[in-house]
């Protein structure tokens, strides 16, 4: 059976520890989950009477300790950490295996401060810090996997050596999951194309616009251009499609494209998106990829609610150890939100969750043999509580 204290260790000297690396992993989360992320919390929590009854401990870990956790994680901690995500997932697709999943492929900017290492200046976002590549299931909001890169790293750099372990754990663990992807024009790189082509992934990417793809759309420019002589007011739009390949593509692509006349203007916007949907119509494509930008949304959740942000350290090896905590606390809470919380709350955000459910006044009552948590009788929001526990209990998890 999985469970984190098997999967998680740190490459630790001592012989033996009062707050073993498990547990502080899982104090971390528990503290993230709280909304308190730095390691100086944890000076104020040591003796807080929820969080110490959660894990079982009469004190948990101080400030030094948590550094020193964190100070320990190096290239080994990395991938037990893609082990337990994996491991999760599994979990919560025994209960609700999804039809389809939809890699929505973007990258943030972490803000650093100071020489640390592998910061730089991004050009894109006209500042200091790291640029992670991020990949979120667009039907769910999970995050499906995280990468730490420098600042100055382009969208595209190692994109594929990024998506190709994900693609494969989809294609080994659950064959029957029809796989999507998108991506914007920092993306249009044929080293993705001929990996999503190769494992029957449908994706759709969006091309930066050039001299060859304009041409080749010429015809239906002049034809919008032609049908709003005579109106340069009212919004007009036109699709179409043709087939190109560029000198570093092995086989031409479809292309589809949309050229607009927004409202009021003379000039025309253009949208050329790469696809092998070959089932969809052209404006289905486009709305498909225009979709995408509910990506914005679970960036802004994750470091808004999770702060992602929080790579503090000197190490960037540390930091990239720091950014896959975070993600496993995202994570955790959006299967959370979506398999436990009551219907008319399960599209809250996560601050709107804190404060309803989570940071609530209670009276910690210890008795021989249960640890008794106490609501207030006129608590606003526990009927939402008690729906919470009843849809934890009612859930069955395969858990070999």
């Amino acid at each position: 059976m999985f469970s984190i204290k098997d999967s998680f260790k740190t490459n630790d000297t001592a012989l033996s520890r009062i707050h073993k690396d498990d547990e502080n992993l899982l104090q971390m989360l528990y503290q993230i989950f709280g909304t308190y992320y730095e390691d100086n919390c944890a000076d104020e929590l040591r003796h807080d009477p929820v969080l110490s009854a959660v894990p079982g401990k009469e004190a948990l870990a101080s400030q030094p300790t948590l550094s020193r956790f964190f100070n320990r994680m190096d290239d080994d901690t990395l991938r037990p950490f893609d082990g337990i995500m994996r491991q999760l997932r599994r979990r919560v697709y025994s209960i609700r295996m999804p039809e389809f999943v939809l890699f929505d492929i973007d990258t943030t900017l972490l803000p650093t401060y100071g020489k640390q290492e592998g910061e730089g200046f991004n050009f894109h976002y006209q500042a200091h810090g790291y640029h992670p590549l991020l990949c979120y299931d667009g039907l769910t909001g999970d995050l499906l996997r995280a990468w730490l890169r420098d600042g100055t790293d382009y969208c595209s750099k190692d994109s594929a050596a990024f998506m190709a372990p994900l693609i494969a754990e989809y294609r080994e663990n659950y064959p029957g999951i029809q796989l999507y992807a998108r991506g914007d024009s920092g993306f249009a790189t044929p080293e993705l194309y001929d990996l999503f082509e190769d494992n029957g992934v449908k994706y759709a990417i969006r091309l930066k616009i050039n001299s060859t793809l304009l041409r080749l759309a010429q015809d239906e420019d002049e034809a919008l251009a032609e049908a709003t002589r005579f109106n340069m007011i009212d919004y007009a739009v036109t699709y179409g499609e043709f087939y190109y390949q560029a000198s570093s593509w092995r086989a031409p692509r479809r292309v589809v494209f949309k050229i607009e006349k927004p409202y009021n203007q003379m000039t025309h916007m253009y949208t050329f998106i790469v696809t092998n949907m070959e089932e969809l119509g052209h404006w289905q494509v486009i709305d498909y990829y225009c979709n995408r930008g509910r990506m914005e949304n679970f960036i802004g959740e994750s470091k808004q609610g999770f702060d992602f942000a929080a790579v503090s350290s000197r190490s960037k090896t540390v930091n990239a150890n720091r950014l896959q905590l975070h993600a496993l606390a995202y994570n955790i809470f959006n299967w959370f939100r979506r398999l436990a919380l009551p219907k008319h709350m399960a599209k809250n955000l996560v601050d709107t969750v804190r404060l309803k459910l989570l940071k609530v006044a209670v009276r910690v009552v210890h008795t021989g043999r249960y640890v008794k948590f106490k609501l207030c009788s006129s608590f606003p929001y526990k009927e939402e509580v008690f729906e919470t526990f009843r849809n934890i209990w009612s859930l069955e998890v395969q858990l070999e």
